[in-house]
């Protein structure tokens, strides 16, 4: 293969694109333009009965979104059945597959006497007797030699070894003309010339599969490397049942994609000098797959929460809010709350209060008497209010209180300034 050329194929069986597979992605992405290659993008749509109505243009929205374009596609599998069918026939025809006619009812009693007996869930191999093609309904099985072992290098892991034996004689094209994952996968990655396999490590176990489907087709390999799967931090899979795992739940939270997509580039792989902040450009400018760690990453929250919190300080609200709130009154406010936020959402709940009142709440009146007599700054505002006899952090608390409806948020005087005399006086009477 002369050029580099990197994939990422999702299935759009759920709500949207999964963050393990944004991550998986961002790796193919870097890979692609660091060598001056091509990112491809293929949907696997092949498992009918999951298909989610929207998923797959959710996908699309998210990986664009993300900053993460592909050179090519989106292809789809749906529509290349002919070419899958094609190359199980082939196989049919030289040996290294054949029918199956096994029914449903005869497979599950299978399993449950290996089960039984201690077995590994494996086929029994019944139809490799059965010679030529029948009538009845039928699946095309993977025909795996009994003897020998299956090799293949690991990028990132190294050699990696599975005894003939123990691999399972796969389906690769089922009854209704659909193919399985293997089959699919290792035509079109040979037909688009993808020179570089990075996947999920859960995939290793399937890959002495393709390794012998490249093999019975006389194609040549490509390079594989299988990362480490994004983890919990008790060390548990990453799922939604404890952490949101839906791109769009972050970007509903206010996350920023070049916050992600440097938080995920951290997962299994240190810059070279340490930092935790850089950009993707940065990234392609010193990225070594090899370099990537096998031990699984844990996907901490807070650490993303930090990282966006940075970069939100170099963030141009305004171009966020820009269509909801005046766009010179955001960039007023904006200096104020940059450092207190973690995420977007968190702007409303600091700074809402300047475009809504809150609930009224009586005042001292001499607080509201001080800051009507005094020229409106900040400096004369605190000098007037230290004035007022009592605790000055008890004026400070009631004053901030009736005119913003928190205890806590921006520097108040600051605030009452863009706020301005008559609103707050208002807010005050």
């Amino acid at each position: 293969m002369n050029s580099v050329r990197t994939r990422i194929a999702p299935s759009p069986t759920g709500q949207d694109l999964h963050i393990g597979n944004a991550y998986t992605a961002l790796i193919n992405y870097i890979v692609a333009k660091k060598n001056s290659g091509q990112f491809i993008l293929r949907i696997e749509d092949t498992d009918r009965a999951r298909l989610v109505e929207g998923s797959e243009s959710s996908i699309l929205a998210s990986l664009k979104w993300l900053g993460i374009v592909h050179d090519e596609g989106p292809f789809r599998q749906s529509e290349r059945l002919p070419i899958y069918q094609k190359h199980a026939e082939e196989l049919v025809a030289k040996g290294d597959a054949y029918y199956c006619y096994c029914t449903q009812e005869r497979l599950e009693q299978m399993r449950k006497d290996q089960e039984e007996n201690h077995m590994p869930p494996m086929y029994d191999g019944l139809c490799k007797k059965i010679k030529g093609k029948r009538v009845e309904k039928h699946v095309i099985r993977l025909h795996v030699p009994d003897t020998g072992i299956t090799v293949f290098t690991d990028l990132i892991r190294g050699e990696i070894r599975f005894e003939n034996a123990l691999i399972d004689d796969q389906v690769i094209l089922k009854s209704d003309g659909f193919p399985t994952y293997h089959l699919g996968v290792v035509v079109d990655d040979h037909l688009m010339k993808i020179s570089h396999i990075i996947r999920g490590e859960e995939w290793i176990s399937s890959t002495p599969k393709h390794i012998l489907l490249y093999d019975f087709f006389g194609w040549e390999k490509p390079v594989f490397a299988h990362m480490p799967l994004l983890r919990n931090p008790d060390k548990s899979k990453l799922s939604k049942r404890k952490n949101p795992v839906w791109v769009s739940d972050y970007k509903a939270q206010g996350f920023l994609p070049e916050a992600i997509c440097n938080y995920l580039a951290t997962m299994a792989w240190a810059y070279p000098d340490g930092r935790d902040i850089f950009s993707i450009e940065e990234m392609i400018k010193v990225f070594d797959l090899s370099q990537i760690k096998t031990t699984a990453p844990v996907f901490d929250v807070e650490k993303l929460r930090w990282i966006n919190g940075k970069y939100l300080q170099e963030f141009h609200i305004h171009t966020f809010y820009g269509s909801k709130y005046p766009e010179e009154k955001i960039k007023q406010i904006w200096p104020l709350v940059a450092d207190r936020m973690k995420t977007l959402a968190e702007f409303e709940s600091l700074a809402g209060f300047f475009f809504e009142r809150p609930v009224k709440t009586p005042v001292t009146p001499e607080i509201r008497k001080a800051l009507e007599l005094c020229d409106w700054n900040h400096q004369a505002m605190e000098k007037a209010i230290r004035s007022i006899p009592g605790k000055a952090k008890d004026v400070f608390m009631e004053l901030r209180v009736a005119v913003t409806g928190k205890t806590v948020g921006p520097p108040l005087l600051e605030s009452l300034e863009i706020l301005g005399k008559e609103e707050t006086l208002s807010r005050l009477s």
